[in-house]
């Protein structure tokens, strides 16, 4: 299992749950277990692979439209297009493998009005963009842009799984802080397999 890690600018709790290493002058982080407050799932972290997927995107953008109309933001139709291709599946894709999925039903997009959908995507909490893989994923989770969130990213099929991460990410703040480092912006992500690709092996 692989973690990276980057950190939210915030104040997070004074002290971190773990020691200080009286011989290389580093934290141990003993990790705990805790009630997730900021975001809830209400759906699998991965769903299951006989999932109805066109209800599922179907909910997505539905979603998409009610976080627009609450915002009073325009779901202009290269924003729903580029959400779309997003959630053609809950693996993460690149840039340009957007641009390829679009170009196959409406004229090829520059790649700076993907990117411009991107950037507003993500702004919305709507797409998260997965840092180890330079790629973006749709999210229809029910939380802001500055939610805490653990991506759990599986290597034998390439879906990225969703959970809360704010205590988590406070915690590695706080330890951050207690070394004299500066933190700033947040992004957890944990490889390994997922449930399904277990039962699979």
């Amino acid at each position: 299992m692989i973690v990276s890690w980057r950190l939210n600018k915030g104040t997070g709790p004074r002290y971190a749950h773990g020691r200080h290493h009286p011989t290389c002058g580093l934290w141990e982080w003993r990790p705990k277990w805790y009630k997730f407050a900021a975001m809830t799932l209400e759906k699998p972290a991965f769903p299951a692979p006989d999932h109805d997927h066109d209800r599922c995107a179907a909910d997505a953008i539905t979603h998409a439209e009610r976080v627009c109309a609450m915002r009073a933001q325009k779901f202009t139709p290269i924003r729903r297009q580029v959400l779309q291709a997003l959630l053609a599946s809950h693996r993460p894709l690149g840039a340009y493998e957007i641009i390829d999925a679009l170009a196959r039903s409406m004229p090829r997009p520059a790649p700076i009005t993907v990117y411009r959908a991107l950037d507003f995507l993500m702004a919305n909490g709507l797409v998260h963009r997965i840092e180890s893989r330079n790629a973006f994923l749709a999210c229809a989770h029910d939380h802001d842009d500055a939610a805490m969130v653990a991506f759990l990213i599986c290597d034998r099929c390439g879906a990225v799984g969703e959970i809360p991460a704010a205590p988590v990410a406070k915690s590695l703040n706080a330890a951050a802080r207690a070394s004299g480092f500066a933190p700033k912006l947040s992004v957890l992500e944990i490889t390994g397999l997922c449930a399904h690709c277990q039962k699979a092996a």
